[in-house]
């Protein structure tokens, strides 16, 4: 058959998606780049805000518009969640659980045909950068967020298998992202990250890795002095949702802003040149008009590299869903314009400590002009004009 896939949301989803897609490319079907062109379509979903499930509800309907005749498959975050919502647009609805074992359910429909032996042409399409799955779960179960509730309990993979799926990952890609729910949590038996990243990084050959989300409580000197090893990318992910200690409080997050700007420090002391980034919240339940302006205040003291910005959206069964004191969606509209404004100011002053500097990039795609784009180590996106069809990690 001919499959589509596409993602939305985080790193893990990617993850998986790209697993899934090997797994049917080495099955002997092709995989193609657009729903029109597909026999079936697979969207991961995310279910992490409301607009997250109508960015799912209105891509299955317009694939569903525009290609009649191809199956649609629905899994992920808002599969799990509210399966009903999508049962109205998608042919089959397959949860988290299943998801890993999503080629065999559609076997079972008779959907998909057993797998074949792979076919010659049979494989994924080279790409500079793949996701690897290390750690599932949360069970922090923060006041606003609904992953502890689609993704259950905290569970690692096997050092050994992780190791053996970039090994065999280490011929097509350049760079692996170690991705999870809560990566910080990684527990293999007693060892925990440090171990398997020290491990990956004298098994295998990967010239660059990345590290998906940590928290601040997760940081400590000894992970960090993995870092002077150039594979590991000068980048972190540093979660902190809100720059006021009351509403981290109210939240339930496992730290302070004292304790976040310390870590931010030591990072920036081991790692030169490295980027943070983070995710921001803004009209969190109860969020005074002071807190927030805290909030804003600590992320320009941050000097972030990029700050994802998203607007407080509840979602039903968490504790902040049925929190008084709910935030006016204009208040949040402009709240989350003034972080907006701020995360851009960052971004652009970051990115100007490192112009005229030589340093490697990860070619990634080329348009219809010619022009490539990619990404530094720490995470600045470059262009360059040149007509060769691929272009290799270069200055």
């Amino acid at each position: 058959m001919k499959i589509a896939l596409e993602t939305l949301g985080c790193k893990l989803n990617q993850a998986e998606t790209e697993t899934l897609a090997r797994e049917l490319a080495a099955a002997g079907h092709e995989l193609v780049a657009r729903s029109a062109d597909a026999d079936l379509f697979v969207l991961n979903t995310c279910t992490v805000t409301h607009t997250a499930d109508a960015k799912a509800r209105h891509l299955l309907a317009k694939v569903k518009r525009l290609n009649p005749n191809a199956i649609l498959v629905a899994t992920g975050c808002y599969a799990q969640r509210q399966p009903a919502d999508l049962q109205k647009l998608a042919d089959v609805v397959i949860d988290n659980v299943a998801k890993s074992s999503l080629a065999s359910h559609l076997q079972a429909r008779g959907i998909l045909q057993k797998p074949a032996p792979p076919a010659a042409n049979a494989a994924v399409r080279r790409r500079a950068r793949a996701f690897v799955k290390i750690q599932d779960g949360c069970t922090n179960f923060c006041a606003y967020c609904i992953v502890p509730y689609v993704r259950g309990a905290e569970k690692s993979l096997p050092a050994d298998e992780i190791i053996a799926s970039v090994k065999k990952l280490a011929a097509d890609y350049r760079e692996i992202v170690l991705t999870g729910t809560r990566i910080g949590a990684y527990d293999d038996n007693g060892q925990e990250l440090g171990y398997l990243v020290t491990r990956l990084l004298d098994e295998t050959d990967i010239p660059r890795f990345r590290l998906s989300s940590l928290q601040p409580q997760e940081i400590t000197p000894g992970l960090l002095e993995l870092w002077h090893d150039p594979r590991l990318c000068p980048h972190f992910h540093l979660s902190l949702q809100s720059g006021s200690d009351t509403v981290l409080q109210r939240m339930g997050r496992l730290y302070d802003t004292a304790l976040y700007a310390r870590t931010v420090s030591l990072i920036r002391k081991i790692v030169p040149g490295v980027a943070i980034t983070t995710d921001v919240i803004v009209g969190f339940p109860g969020e005074t008009d002071a807190e927030f302006a805290g909030s804003l205040d600590f992320c320009r003291k941050m000097r972030f590299a990029r700050i994802h910005v998203f607007m407080f959206s509840p979602r039903a069964g968490t504790k902040a869903a049925g929190m008084s004191a709910q935030v006016d969606e204009k208040v949040k509209k402009a709240r989350s314009q003034q972080m907006l404004a701020l995360a851009k100011a960052s971004e652009q002053s970051f990115r100007e400590q490192f112009s005229g500097d030589l340093t490697d990039v990860l070619w990634e795609k080329q348009n219809e002009d010619g022009q490539w784009s990619g990404v530094t180590g720490n995470y600045i996106r470059v262009y360059r004009r040149d007509k060769q069809d691929s272009v290799e990690s270069t200055p």
